[in-house]
C-alpha cells in the first residue's frame, strides 16, 4: 500500500479496533528486485515497510484481526454487494490484514493470498499472526500477473482485492489494461473488485483508465490517510439502491465493527457526479 508512517502515526493509536474487450499480448516477464523488509512498532501498532518510510501494513498487536487501517477497511467494500462469497482473492498480502479478516469472518469461503516476496509470507507468518495454510487458506508464493494470467483462475473470484506496492512507491506495479482485463477475467460474472490507489500521484488517472478498459463500472471512495483512494471495480454494473445499502452497511457493521455506512456515503457521492 502506500502511506507515509507521518500522516498515520498522530491517529493511529485512536482507532477502535477499494461484455469484455479483445485482450493485448502481455508483455514480457517482469524483472523483479526485492527491497529489504523492516518493522517498525508505535502506539501498540506493528508496520510493515519495505527498507523505506511507506507503510506496507500496520497490526494493532492486541487485535491482530482488526483491520487497522482505513483505506484497508474500505477494500472490504464487496461487502456491501456480497454476503456469501465462495473465494475471496488478495493480490498483495502486507501484513495480511484482510487476508486474515476474510478467513475469519467468512469460515464458508476460501481465501486465496498471493504475494512474490518470500521474506513478506515468512514476516507475516512469525510477526503478524497469519495463519498456517489449511482446507480453506492458502498463501502462495507467486508473481499476481503470473496468478491472473493461469486459465484455471478464470470465472472463479467472487472478490479480488489488490494492492501491489514496492518500495518506490509510485503507484501500483501493476497498472496496465492487460493486467486489469485478466483480474476482469478471474471474477465471477457478478464479480467485484477493490484496488488500493493513490490518488495524488500521476499512476491515479493511468489506473482508472485501465480499469475502465476492463470492467462495467468503476467507483472510486474519498480519498483518506492523505493519498489512498479505493477504487470498486465490477464486472458487471450493480443497481445502486442507496438505502438497500445503508440496511446492508448497518449490518456489517453490527457484525463486523466496520465503518461501512461512510463507504455508502462514499458511493452515494460518486453516483451523485456521474
Amino acid at each position: 500500500m502506500l502511506i507515509k508512517r507521518k500522516s498515520i502515526e498522530a491517529d493511529a493509536n485512536l482507532k477502535s479496533g477499494p461484455g469484455k474487450k479483445s485482450v493485448v499480448p502481455m508483455k514480457p516477464a517482469r524483472k523483479i528486485k526485492f527491497a529489504p523488509v523492516t518493522l517498525s512498532e508505535q502506539f501498540g501498532i506493528r508496520y510493515l515497510h519495505f527498507g523505506t518510510e511507506w507503510v506496507q501494513g500496520a497490526m494493532r498487536v492486541s487485535k491482530p484481526d482488526w483491520i487497522e487501517l482505513e483505506y484497508a477497511q474500505q477494500m472490504m467494500a464487496w461487502m456491501l454487494f456480497n454476503d456469501k462469497p465462495q473465494h475471496i482473492v488478495q493480490l498483495g498480502l502486507g501484513t495480511g490484514a484482510l487476508t486474515k479478516f476474510s478467513y475469519r469472518r467468512f469460515p464458508d469461503a476460501r481465501v486465496t493470498a498471493i504475494d512474490l516476496n518470500p521474506a513478506v509470507l515468512m514476516i507475516c507468518a512469525s510477526m503478524f499472526k497469519l495463519p498456517p495454510n489449511d482446507d480453506r487458506l492458502n498463501v502462495i508464493e507467486m508473481d499476481a500477473l503470473d496468478y491472473v494470467n493461469d486459465p484455471v483462475n478464470r470465472g472463479r473470484i467472487d472478490a479480488l482485492q489488490v494492492d501491489l506496492y514496492d518500495a518506490t512507491a509510485r503507484g501500483p506495479v501493476l497498472d496496465t489494461p492487460e493486467f486489469y482485463q485478466a483480474c476482469a477475467d478471474c471474477l465471477t460474472p457478478d464479480g467485484i473488485m477493490t484496488v488500493n490507489l493513490f490518488g495524488d500521484h500521476p499512476s491515479y488517472a493511468k489506473n482508472l483508465s485501465a480499469m475502465h478498459f476492463a470492467f462495467d463500472t468503476v467507483i472510486s471512495l474519498p480519498e483518506v490517510h492523505e493519498g489512498n483512494v479505493v477504487a470498486i471495480a465490477f464486472n458487471t454494473s450493480p443497481q445502486l439502491d442507496i438505502p438497500a445499502l445503508y440496511e446492508r452497511a448497518a449490518q456489517i457493521t453490527a457484525a463486523t465493527k466496520l465503518p461501512a455506512k461512510s463507504w455508502v456515503n462514499g458511493i452515494k457521492a460518486w453516483q451523485a457526479q456521474q
